[in-house]
């Protein structure tokens, strides 16, 4: 079974990112900077996506590059272990849950990054 998310436009949902972090101070930028380090897009090839509402398959498969730190992205997103997810696509998209969550929760762009 394919979950929803899997086909649903990362342009519904990337709104939904942007309104967590500003609700917490922080800005679109931030979330932009999390986009871009985790998949490598750059910011034109982000707003492409965006523009063409890609579902969130083709958002990561087309990715330019999953930044090689990704795998240090560890802990929960709504009670799930995002570093023992089986499913490579939903792993993806639970670490970009889980740095929008550090965003939102004040962690700085440092650590957020692991940097």
């Amino acid at each position: 079974m394919t979950h929803r998310i899997f086909t649903m436009a990362f342009a519904k949902v990337y709104p939904m990112y942007v309104q967590k972090a500003e609700r917490k101070g922080r800005t679109q930028e931030d979330v932009d900077t999390i986009i871009c380090w985790l998949t490598g897009y750059d910011q034109a090839g982000l707003q492409q996506q965006l523009a063409q509402e890609t579902d969130f398959t083709t958002f990561f498969a087309q990715a330019p590059a999953m930044n090689p730190n990704c795998a240090l992205i560890t802990g929960k997103v709504c009670g799930v272990q995002v570093d023992a997810i089986e499913d490579p696509l939903m792993q993806k998209i639970r670490w970009l849950d889980k740095l929008v969550d550090e965003l939102a929760k004040g962690k700085t762009m440092a650590k957020i990054l692991r940097t």
